[in-house]
C-alpha cells in the first residue's frame, strides 16, 4: 500500500516520517496489548471526505445543514454498536475512553461527588479517579486494589470500601489486570451501596464482542470502550448505556463535553462494529487469547514471575523484580531486538511510574499479522534470551535480525 503517494507531494518531510513509521510497524513485532493494526477500510475512512463537514447534534437533530448522508451513517454505527454488544443505547461519538468515562461522569455526578475505581498502581486507568486526571480532581476518588497474594480482586474488600465510602459510581475495568472482572458482583456491590455500575472494557471489548470474555452489559449500567485495541477499529470511543440513561448520556457528549463529532471516524467505528459480527473476528479473537495463554505459560516456565499465573484475556503483566530488572530497561532492550512492549507497573510497585518493575505484553497486533503458538513459543525464547543478556548489544541485535525475518513471513499493509 502507498499511505503517502499525494502527502510526497505536499509535505516531504511529514511524508519521509509516516513512511518511516510504516517501516517500524513492518519490521517489528508490536506487543502493546493496547494497540492494534487497523486494517485498510477502516484507515480508508479516516482518511475520508468526511472530514469536511460538521455535524453538531445528533441525527435528525443537527444544528447544520447536508447532514444526510452524515445522519445516516451514525445511525448504522448506532444500530450495529448496540447489536454487537446487545446494549439497549449507544453513543458513538466520544472520541477516545477517556472522554467516554469523563461524559459518564458528567452525566450523574457533581464536583466532589464519590466514585469507586481501581488504583492505577494497581492496574487500574486514569481515569477511574487518578489524582492526574480529570476524574481525580473533580470528584472524590476512592480506590480499591488487588490481593498481595494472588493479585487478584478481592470482591469482599471491595464491597466493604464501598460501603465505607458510599460512591454514586462504582467502575470496574483496567489497563493492566490480566483475569476475568465479575461483573455480576461488581453490580451485587453497586446496588446494596446504591450506586451506578460504570464498565470500562477498553481492554477486553473485542474478546467481549466474540464472547469469550464476559459481557458486563446485562448488569452495568454504563458500559465504554475504546475502539481499537482488541475490537481493532479506529482510536476513537463508545459509551453503551440502559435506554433509561439515554438521554443523560447524550447530553453529556454534546454539548456537555464537544461540539462537532468526527464523522470520518464514526464511519470507520460502523466498518469496525460490521467486522466483529463475522465469524473471521470470532476466530482471531480465539487466537488472540490462545496466543496470550500460550506466551504466559512459556515465560512462566523460563521462570519469569507472570502476576496470577496466567491470563484471561489478551495481555499479560510479568514482575521483573525477581530477575533485578526495570521495567524500564527491560522495554528499551526489548525494543532494540525488535520487541515492543512497555514498561508498567505492577501491584506494589516500588518503583517510580517512570521505571517501573514490570512490563506488559499484549498479543492483539501480532496475532493480526497471522502468527500462531509455534511463533509464539520462539518469541518467548526470544524475550527470555534478550532479558537474559539485556546488556550485551551484539546478541540483542542477533535476536533483532531474527525478529525482521519473522516479520516478513506475515507481512502487515503489503
Amino acid at each position: 500500500m502507498n499511505f503517502v503517494s499525494y502527502i510526497k507531494k505536499v509535505d516531504s518531510e511529514v511524508a519521509e516520517l509516516i513512511e518511516k513509521e510504516l517501516k517500524r510497524q513492518q519490521e517489528n513485532l508490536l506487543m502493546i496489548a493496547s494497540e492494534n493494526y487497523a486494517d485498510e477500510a477502516i484507515l480508508q475512512a479516516t482518511g475520508s471526505i468526511l472530514t469536511n463537514k460538521y455535524a453538531e447534534g445528533y441525527p435528525g437533530k443537527r444544528f447544520y445543514q447536508g447532514t444526510e448522508f452524515y445522519d445516516r451513517i451514525e445511525e448504522i454505527a448506532i444500530e450495529r454498536a448496540k447489536k454487537l454488544f446487545g446494549a439497549e443505547h449507544a453513543n458513538v461519538q466520544p472520541t477516545s475512553g477517556s472522554q467516554a468515562n469523563q461524559a459518564v461522569y458528567l452525566s450523574y455526578l457533581q464536583p466532589g461527588d464519590p466514585i469507586l475505581g481501581m488504583d492505577l498502581s494497581a492496574g487500574g486507568h486514569l481515569t477511574h479517579g487518578s489524582t492526574a486526571s480529570s476524574s481525580g480532581k473533580i470528584y472524590k476518588a476512592y480506590y480499591y486494589g488487588v490481593d498481595p497474594e494472588t493479585y487478584l480482586i478481592d470482591y469482599e474488600k471491595v464491597k466493604n470500601i464501598a460501603i465505607k465510602v458510599k460512591p454514586k459510581i462504582i467502575v470496574c475495568g483496567a489497563s493492566a489486570y490480566p483475569r476475568q472482572i465479575d461483573f455480576k458482583k461488581f453490580k451485587e456491590i453497586a446496588d446494596e451501596v446504591g450506586a451506578l455500575l460504570l464498565a470500562d472494557i477498553a481492554h477486553y471489548a473485542g474478546l467481549v464482542a466474540a464472547g469469550i470474555y464476559d459481557s458486563p452489559v446485562p448488569y452495568a449500567d454504563f458500559v465504554t470502550t475504546t475502539t481499537h485495541k482488541t475490537l481493532k477499529g479506529p482510536r476513537s470511543g463508545l459509551i453503551l448505556s440502559q435506554e433509561i440513561h439515554s438521554k443523560k448520556i447524550n447530553s453529556a457528549v454534546f454539548p456537555g463535553i464537544q461540539g462537532g463529532p468526527l464523522m470520518h471516524i464514526i464511519a470507520a467505528k460502523a466498518i469496525c462494529f460490521k467486522e466483529a459480527m463475522t465469524e473471521e473476528f470470532k476466530i482471531y479473537q480465539k487466537q488472540v487469547l490462545t496466543n496470550a495463554k500460550t506466551l504466559a505459560d512459556a515465560l512462566i516456565k523460563k521462570g519469569y514471575k507472570v502476576l496470577t499465573g496466567g491470563t484471561d484475556c489478551h495481555l499479560i503483566l510479568i514482575d521483573l523484580r525477581p530477575n533485578n530488572i526495570t521495567g524500564k530497561d527491560a522495554a528499551i532492550s526489548l525494543e532494540k531486538a525488535g520487541i515492543v512492549v512497555n514498561k508498567n507497573a505492577v501491584p506494589f510497585d516500588t518503583q517510580s511510574p517512570f521505571i517501573t518493575s514490570g512490563i506488559r505484553i499484549g498479543t492483539p497486533a501480532i496475532t493480526a499479522r497471522g502468527i500462531k503458538e509455534k511463533e509464539i513459543l520462539l518469541i518467548a525464547d526470544w524475550i527470555d534470551f534478550v532479558l537474559k543478556n539485556i546488556n550485551d548489544e551484539s546478541k540483542i541485535s542477533d535476536i533483532n535480525k531474527k525478529v525482521k525475518d519473522l516479520c516478513k513471513k506475515f507481512p502487515v499493509y503489503k
